[in-house]
């Protein structure tokens, strides 16, 4: 058995919306479904169903702060959690200089190619941006 190289990727993108109106996005099964997947189902062990392209990708709310930040760990084929498990982290943090704000992502996926990866995210936030207003 091979073990896959995990990547980290992590950037900050500007997003002129409150911490209040951009977590339920984040947060919710409704909010996600509307920019980051094709659709999302809470099952009755708070596990989410994140469904791209008709297939079904679980995972835990692992960690979350209201209006700061959410953390998302997928799980296996039996909705495990695994050792070094892929992850999704979203931060809201804001600029007390410039007063702008950002949504920092942290993506941690076997998706090796960065540029891609550059690709999907500029798109997910161009559409969070647009629902929004931001």
């Amino acid at each position: 058995m091979t073990k896959v190289t995990k990547v980290k990727f992590v950037r900050e993108f500007p997003i002129n919306a409150s911490a209040k109106l951009l977590y339920p996005y984040l947060s919710t099964a409704s909010g996600l479904s509307q920019w980051f997947c094709d659709n999302v189902v809470i099952n009755e062990d708070k596990i989410f169903n994140f469904i791209w392209d008709g297939r079904s990708h679980y995972a835990e709310m692992t960690g979350h702060r209201t209006n700061r930040s959410v953390r998302f760990i997928f799980l296996d084929e039996d909705k495990k959690q695994t050792v070094d498990a892929p992850f999704i982290d979203f931060s809201i943090e804001s600029s007390e200089l410039t007063e702008e704000q950002f949504l920092k992502v942290m993506d941690y996926s076997d998706e090796d190619d960065l540029e891609e990866l550059e690709e999907l995210w500029e798109h997910l936030m161009q559409k969070l941006r647009e629902i929004v207003g931001g």
